[in-house]
């Protein structure tokens, strides 16, 4: 019997939050989710690190300029079924912005919006999942 690899994809996701507690989402633009709010993010590209994919993102899909040294993992999200497109694989980073900080909606972006993480919206994949664990770290170590 002859096994075939399963195709996976790379891709990296930001948690750009505010110390007030608001998180940036974008309002997705395409299918799968289009219309659903998400965490800014997207493929790595050849050649690039996960980070440098979420610096990239985050600045394509929000206007948020950060360092590649302002982002810390939280972790890797490799849930199977995570995306109805197929295996993703993804890096998720946080990275703490001033309050304030200007968007602008991008590159796949419909709008790009300031949550309070009181009051989130439905969020598309598994970004409930990610935030609710980025919440629990912030709360645990503050």
């Amino acid at each position: 019997m002859t096994e075939t690899a399963e195709t996976i994809r790379y891709t990296a996701d930001v948690v750009a939050m505010t110390p007030d507690g608001r998180v940036l989402l974008i309002e997705r633009d395409w299918p799968p989710y289009e219309g659903t709010w998400a965490l800014p993010g997207g493929h790595v590209d050849e050649g690039e690190t996960s980070r440098s994919a979420a610096v990239r993102e985050l600045a394509e899909e929000t206007g948020v300029q950060v360092d590649v040294d302002q982002l810390r993992q939280i972790g890797v999200w490799d849930e199977p079924g995570r995306d109805p497109r197929g295996r993703y694989v993804t890096a998720v980073y946080l990275a703490v912005v001033p309050a304030g900080t200007p968007i602008v909606a991008g590159d796949d972006a419909r709008t790009a919006r300031w949550w309070s993480v009181a009051d989130l919206p439905r969020l598309a994949f598994d970004h409930d999942s990610i935030l609710a664990q980025v919440l629990a770290t912030a709360t645990s170590s503050s």
